[in-house]
This record gives C-alpha cells, structure tokens and sequence, in this order.
C-alpha cells in the first residue's frame, strides 16, 4: 500500500507539473499546435533519462520506493501520452493527415533522442 500512496504522491506532482505547461502554452503559445503536450514529452524523457542514468550510475542501493515515487508518480503523471495519441487522433479526424504524422513522427523522434541525451549527460555528471 505505501507503493501506492508514493505514486499517487507524485502522480499528483507531475500531473500538476503538466497542467502548469499546458496553462503557460494557452497563454503564451499560438493555438493550432499542441505546444504543451510536445514540451511535457520531450521534457518527460530527458528527465527520465537523467533519472535512469543517475539510479544506475549513482544510486544503484536506491530504495524502490524513490524509484516509484519518481519514475512512476512525478514523470508517469507529468507526461502524456494519452493526451498525445487523443491530439493526434483528433487531428485526423479533422483531416489533418499531414500534421498529425509529422506531430507523430517528431515526437517520437525527439522524444527518443531526449532521452539518450539525458543518458549521456547522466554518465558525464555521474560517472
């Protein structure tokens, strides 16, 4: 049970994280394009790379409960892929084929490369 509350704990955190951005991208971004989402994605997976990279590296006696609050709460919460494949299933239903296999393409790509970035970083600052 205490798996679960750490989880929750920092679902709570990322969700909140994640409206933030949505929120700043409403406010300062042109509409048409899921700014936040692709932010929160991008940002998502570097973070998760910095994170496996420094529990591997720098932490390997961490306990499993840093490990779910953080990797499962605060990152599980703060990104979405679930918003991402509604947009994406949204924008072809408009018609909008183009534009919702290039957003598609990229974030996968980027998302990817994010994360081997945040890998690497993790073992130039940890290692």
């Amino acid at each position: 049970m205490n798996g679960i509350l750490l989880v929750a704990l920092g679902g709570a955190i990322g969700a909140s994280l994640r409206h933030g951005a949505g929120v700043v991208a409403v406010r300062f971004l042109p509409l048409g394009w899921p700014w936040a989402t692709g932010f929160v994605n991008l940002a998502g997976s570097f973070a998760m790379g910095i994170l496996v990279g420094w529990l591997a590296l720098k932490a390997e006696g961490a306990s499993q409960e840093l490990r779910l609050f953080l990797a499962t709460g605060v990152l599980g919460g703060f990104t979405t892929f679930s918003a991402f494949s509604l947009e994406i299933a949204n924008m072809l239903r408009s018609g909008e084929t183009l534009k919702a296999g290039l957003y598609a393409l990229l974030s996968v790509l980027l998302g990817v490369s994010a994360l081997f970035i945040g890998l690497w970083m993790a073992r130039r600052i940890f290692a």
